[in-house]
């Protein structure tokens, strides 16, 4: 199914939801994506890396050329961007890059979760406006931390302010066709794969899932339990290492000082794992350590060895 189809078919899916949601949505998501003729889709995955990792002082159009040349098919922005639409689209054109993935700035300093709705409303504008960008520039998806809990924020607060936030979205996201990709990352909230599918599930639409980061999850479990219990959920995928060597001898923030391949992600269980689940979002995006082209060469590199992991 392509998105347009998928976009037409939630309306259909949301008044069969409205007889029973989480059944509905499991149902849903968790259906098989298959060719005309009824065979499993293959799983490809171009690559990606963030914006702020090519860090030659450059022009806009030739560090997206720079990245095309060390061998990425794309490019991620932080958005609301600080650069003009017209400026970025050129730059697309001339390197030959695509701008599949965007992410919002403004989910941590002003979160989803807050307990000040002017705060929360501060959040959802922005996405709104990275939701319109993403689309301008070519793109799908925007990534977004779904909240935060910490001394001031329970976690029970922080989890009916994020639903609540996400689905005053969803009218932007359907305006746009975008999706909104809910990342793990280390915000003491939704730290367990069971807990994180329901959240999606109990907001039951089409355009809300997960922006799955391998590496965020070695720290208190295991990226190909998550890939498994989330599913089709996953719209997109984060690459990162991370080693519990560095991070209990060294400090947890440590554990992210590795390059790919030397930590403890088991990549050819994860991507069989991404296999089994027949993941169909298409961009594998890197957020690492960034530095000069060879540097950046060298991690397009270890992605095509992990990339070719895939059965």
């Amino acid at each position: 199914m392509n998105k347009r189809e998928f976009i037409k078919s939630a309306a259909a899916i949301a008044g069969a939801a409205a007889i029973s949601p989480l059944a509905s949505a499991a149902g849903m998501q968790e259906r098989s994506t298959v060719t005309r003729d009824g065979n499993p889709s293959k799983v490809t995955l171009k690559k990606a890396l963030g914006y702020g990792m090519i860090k030659e002082d450059l022009s806009l159009i030739d560090k997206f050329k720079l990245a095309k040349d060390v061998g990425f098919d794309g490019i991620e922005l932080n958005t609301p961007t600080e650069f003009k639409i017209s400026e970025l689209i050129a730059a697309k054109e001339a390197s030959g890059i695509e701008l599949p993935t965007v992410v919002n700035k403004d989910h941590w300093s002003a979160p989803l979760s807050d307990p000040d709705p002017a705060v929360r409303e501060k959040c959802i504008q922005s996405v709104a406006q990275s939701l319109r960008e993403v689309k301008e520039l070519g793109g799908d998806t925007v990534l977004v931390v779904p909240g935060v809990v910490n001394e001031n924020v329970s976690y029970e607060q922080a989890y009916i302010n994020s639903q609540n936030s996400i689905r005053a979205l969803i009218p932007y996201a359907e305006e746009t066709g975008m999706q909104i990709g809910l990342e793990n990352v280390w915000n003491n909230f939704l730290i367990s794969p069971m807990e994180a599918k329901r959240f999606v599930d109990e907001i039951n639409h089409p355009l809300v899932g997960w922006y799955f980061d391998v590496g965020n999850i070695l720290r208190y479990g295991w990226p190909e339990h998550w890939i498994r219990t989330l599913h089709s959920r996953i719209m997109k995928l984060h690459i990162k290492e991370y080693s519990r060597e560095l991070m209990n001898t060294k400090g947890l923030w440590e554990g992210f000082n590795i390059d790919l391949l030397k930590g403890d992600n088991n990549w050819p269980v994860v991507m069989q794992a991404i296999s089994e689940i027949n993941h169909q979002g298409g961009w594998l995006t890197a957020e690492v350590s960034g530095g000069d082209r060879n540097h950046l060469k060298q991690i397009s590199m270890q992605m095509d060895q992990i990339i070719g992991m895939l059965e």
